[in-house]
């Protein structure tokens, strides 16, 4: 049977940008839209020329791409031509094989926000989607608050649509702008738009995730007849975000009935680089990724409990609805005190550590785990911390070097400005082949600000380690969470730190102590020591 075509439509630049904290550089725009055209989308959409610099400047300078580059603008205004109009021109002269602009198609917003008739604004969607046809270019319209604007006039809405198809638009993108339709409705009103005359190969869907029901929505539509798909990566974008490419793409080529019947231009091979363009993204916008996303998230195929791990040694597909494998995630067997001797067995084989069953080892492992989380400790997520620690209990752990010593000063004290600044410093000497080195550093940033005592005691730590220097040069600390596991005058403090080096290996390490700097600087040791047998 042939399948028919999806095509999938990136926003990330653009709608992904209005994101509360979000502000893309020209640079990483650049390489996002890189990295998606790597991937297979059909479409990319790079922004708004003229609305601000970054977006202007990225169309200067946009990637060579096998995918669709797209201008995003919105329909001419009332009362000019849309030859004359300056706004719309801006759009065009970004020279991209598409233009998308947005319009209104809700009665109620048309006549409140823009304060024209119905009968002005239809005519502007008109004359605005022939304009960019009669300029050669591919002709998208997004309707903007379609679904809303169908429940409350039906006939506007779809005469808007109408308007937008007979003037020669490729695409008629309906669009969820508030979030708040739910997928029934959304297959349902949809499959009115077909009936009334608009070919479902001629509709895209756009929606948010105001009800965390955007990707469901996106299905609902191509369920009804829609051949584009709108989203983002990560399901960035405005309040809630737009529905999210990372968990469409891979339900539409893994999922049935819709890898069955339809393909996409994603191959199997693009697929697995899925997780890598996700984290990607996180790593240009310094967040930390979300380690429950459906598909890349790193617990995505996590399995702690005891029952579950014993399970997923016979058969994965006991647990796991796919293989993580196919979205380039992996399997994760994090250890806590639910963990049972098969469990802890599998965990130490994916870390290289084959035991025998039965081996007094596993015991001694299990009970240290567990008294250690009753101290605070937590290993499900610090796998780096729990495979040194099994490897110190088989005796299967290099004596890379010694810490000998550590301090760490605070100083607050006003500067040349008479403004009150503080300053950390820390000083960590170790021991390598039976050599002692002194290492100070600072937490001054390049802008003169202090980074905090954990900032100095980790560049101190790795300031000098002799032969082993190298290895750790590319290794960085991307995230750093503290929590107090006890409350009042014995509290108790955790701290898990993410570090990452120049392959984009990513592991965790944790601390615990009274004291938050030993209890980062525990952190800090084990992650570089981890790092250290890794490249060994």
């Amino acid at each position: 049977m042939t399948r028919e075509r999806l095509y999938l439509y990136d926003t990330t630049l653009r709608d992904g940008q209005q994101t509360q904290g979000v502000q893309f550089s020209t640079p990483e725009k650049q390489a996002i839209a890189k990295t998606l055209d790597k991937l297979g989308l059909d479409y990319i959409e790079g922004g708004w020329p003229g609305a601000n610099p970054t977006d202007s400047a990225f169309f200067d300078a946009a990637p060579e791409t096998r995918a669709t580059m797209t201008a995003f603008g919105m329909t001419k205004r009332a009362g000019r031509s849309a030859e004359n109009d300056d706004i719309l021109a801006a759009v065009l002269n970004a020279g991209t094989k598409a233009v998308c602009l947005v319009g209104k198609t809700h009665d109620f917003h048309v006549e409140t926000a823009l304060g024209v008739t119905l009968a002005e604004n239809t005519e502007n969607i008109a004359r605005s989607v022939e304009h960019i046809v009669k300029q050669g270019r591919e002709a998208l319209f997004d309707a903007e608050h379609f679904f809303d604007g169908y429940k409350a006039n039906p006939d506007y809405a779809l005469e808007a649509l109408k308007a937008a198809l007979d003037a020669g638009a490729r695409w008629i993108v309906l669009c969820d702008t508030n979030g708040g339709t739910l997928p029934t409705e959304i297959f349902t009103i949809t499959s009115a738009v077909i009936a009334a005359g608009i070919p479902g190969e001629r509709l895209g869907i756009h929606t948010h995730n105001d009800t965390e029901n955007a990707v469901g929505g996106s299905l609902a539509a191509v369920d009804a007849g829609v051949r584009q798909i709108q989203g983002t990566l990560n399901g960035l974008g405005e309040r809630c975000g737009n529905a999210n490419l990372t968990s469409l793409i891979p339900t539409l080529l893994l999922k049935e009935p819709y890898a069955s019947l339809y393909e996409t231009g994603i191959t199997r091979e693009a697929l697995t680089t899925l997780t890598m363009a996700s984290r990607q993204l996180d790593e240009i916008l310094n967040r930390v990724p979300m380690k429950q996303s459906a598909y890349v998230g790193a617990s995505a195929f996590a399995h702690k409990a005891g029952l579950h791990a014993s399970a997923i040694l016979k058969d994965p597909t006991t647990y796991e609805h796919i293989d993580p494998a196919a979205v380039g995630n992996a399997r994760v067997i994090p250890m806590s005190n639910q963990a049972g001797q098969s469990n802890l067995r599998r965990r130490l084989a994916e870390a290289g550590l084959e035991v025998e069953p039965g081996d007094p080892a596993l015991a001694r492992i299990l009970d240290e785990i567990k008294e250690r989380e009753d101290r605070g400790y937590t290993y499900d997520s610090a796998q780096a911390s729990f495979e040194l620690l099994a490897r110190r209990e088989l005796g299967r752990l290099p004596d890379f070097f010694e810490v000998k010593r550590y301090k760490v000063t605070v100083e607050r004290r006003k500067n040349k400005y008479d403004q009150m600044v503080s300053l950390s410093e820390a000083v960590v000497v170790v021991k390598i082949d039976g050599e002692k080195t002194l290492s100070v550093s600072e937490s001054m940033d390049e802008l003169g600000s202090d980074r905090g005592p954990v900032n100095a005691l980790a560049k101190a730590l790795a300031k000098d380690l002799g032969k082993y220097q190298s290895a750790i040069d590319d290794m960085r600390l991307v995230d750093f969470k503290v929590r107090i596991t006890q409350g009042g005058t014995e509290a108790v403090t955790r701290v898990i730190i993410d570090s990452e080096d120049g392959s984009g290996r990513r592991w965790s390490t944790v601390g615990v102590s009274p004291n938050i700097v030993d209890a980062s600087f525990e952190a800090l040791l084990d992650a570089i020591v981890w790092k250290l047998l890794r490249d060994a």
